[in-house]
Formats: structure tokens, sequence, C-alpha cells
């Protein structure tokens, strides 16, 4: 069993940045795809970032160049960089794992993150 503890979220201005972090425990980070996806009121949940063990990297269209994701398998920590926020990007934002072994999925319970001046 994998635990997903979501920090990091808040209010911010258009253009500004925040930076999520996620920590897992259950499983070494080693072991787990990792990745944050997002949904906002009224829309399916979205790729936002993902990101392998080996740190091989992908990301949605409307985040490329904007926003970053980061593993440190020492501390179990998977982070997202969002910079040069948008109205847009408000959503609750979710951090899931996928064992390798197994395949099995593992959601954290959501930060908000809301972009409004």
């Amino acid at each position: 069993q994998v635990q997903l503890v979501e920090s990091g979220g808040g209010l911010v201005q258009p253009g500004g940045s925040l930076r999520l972090s996620c920590v897992a425990s259950g499983s070494t980070l080693s072991m787990l795809e990792m990745g944050w996806y997002r949904q906002a009121p009224g829309k399916q949940r979205e790729l936002v970032a993902r990101i392998s063990r080996y740190g091989n990297t992908e990301y949605g269209d409307p985040v490329k160049g904007r926003f970053t994701i980061s593993r440190v398998n020492a501390q179990n920590t998977v982070d997202l960089q969002m910079n040069n926020l948008k109205p847009e990007d408000t959503a609750v934002y979710y951090c899931k794992a996928v064992t390798i072994v197994t395949g099995d999925n593992y959601w954290g319970q959501g930060t908000q993150v809301t972009v409004s001046s």
C-alpha cells in the first residue's frame, strides 16, 4: 500500500509561481512511476506531468514550458514547480503513483491551486 500526501497549493496571482510537493510512503520511490494530474470544476482529470523511475518526463500541452516535474528518490518526494501561472491552471492537483511491478494506481488527497487576481 502506497500513501501519498500533497502540499504546497494555495492562491496566487496570474504570472506567479507555486511549488507542489508529494511525499510517498509505503514503497520506495524508485519503484514508482509518479505523476501530477489536475481536475477543474466540470472538467475531466488531466495529466499535468509525469516522471519515470529513470527521470524521463512527459508534460501536458497546456503546461509545457511553464511547469517542471522532478523527483528525489532518497527523500521519496516528487515536486512540481509551476511558473507563469494562468487562471486556467486553477484546479485541484493530485499526485499519482503507479507501482512498477504490479501496475497498481494510488492517488493523493489533492491540493487546491487557485490563480486569480
